[in-house]
């Protein structure tokens, strides 16, 4: 008799899974917004501000490759290049979260980065009713990776917040950033190694990072959350996004 009322609790519930991951996206809303933050100041900064003929090439070519990627797909082609890119890029950046935060950070630095230095080509070239033609390609998207990304960050902060317990809040947040700093420092070196040597200390580092996750009740708990907001948030924004982008690329 207990072991069918236990079978009946653990029985999955759409509607309930889905209201819990709207109430964890409320309880992670200054982590978002703190992610929007950061887009925002970078894309200010890629508008703005001169950058040096290296990086601004860089950039371009980037573009150009993903042109080149794209140039010739059908409308169900581009939908489907669109979305697996935006999929890994906001999977990535939530649940590599727990390594202190240090991608999704980089990534909203270098997505608000390309995007304004996108920008100011574009308003260079056509004015800035151009800006006009990019909204519709941010809808949906923007928000999926700043969801992404903001729940990474708190990942981050998390996995600090479990292991540094006895740290004031405050010291709890540089002990975070200074992880950060020195995850950058070693990004940028880890670009001087092989592609093979990378993905290994990659996949070692999110496997002992994992492991210590899993070892606590608490950051279990958050990844599960995590995941239900993936599930029944961003990956129904991904899809529209997708749809919208890839006929709109195709069409207009």
């Amino acid at each position: 008799m207990k072991s069918k009322k236990r079978s009946e609790k653990k029985k999955f519930n759409l509607k309930e899974n889905y209201l819990k991951s709207w109430n964890y996206l409320w309880e992670s809303k200054n982590f978002i917004y703190f992610a929007i933050g950061v887009f925002l100041v970078f894309a200010l900064v890629g508008f703005f501000v001169s950058v040096p003929d290296e990086i601004s090439e860089m950039i371009l070519n980037y573009i150009q490759e993903i042109l080149a990627q794209t140039e010739g797909l059908s409308a169900g082609g581009m939908i489907r290049f669109i979305f697996l890119n935006n999929f890994q890029s906001s999977f990535v950046g939530m649940f590599f979260g727990f390594l202190l935060g240090i991608i999704p950070l980089i990534a909203l630095v270098a997505n608000g980065f390309v995007v304004g230095f996108v920008s100011k080509i574009s308003v260079e070239s056509a004015g800035f009713i151009s800006l006009l033609n990019l909204l519709p390609h941010g809808i949906f998207e923007l928000p999926a990776i700043f969801i992404s990304l903001g729940i990474g960050v708190k990942f981050g902060y998390s996995f600090v917040k479990e292991y540094f317990k006895k740290v004031n809040p405050r010291m709890r947040l540089l002990i975070l950033l200074l992880f950060i700093l020195l995850g950058s420092l070693l990004t940028s070196f880890l670009y001087s190694v092989s592609v093979e040597l990378l993905g290994i200390i990659l996949f070692l580092v999110f496997v002992f990072v994992f492991i210590l996750v899993f070892s606590r009740k608490n950051l279990k708990k958050e990844l599960l959350n995590g995941l239900r907001v993936f599930v029944f948030v961003v990956l129904p924004l991904l899809i529209l996004a997708a749809v919208i982008e890839g006929l709109l690329i195709i069409f207009i």
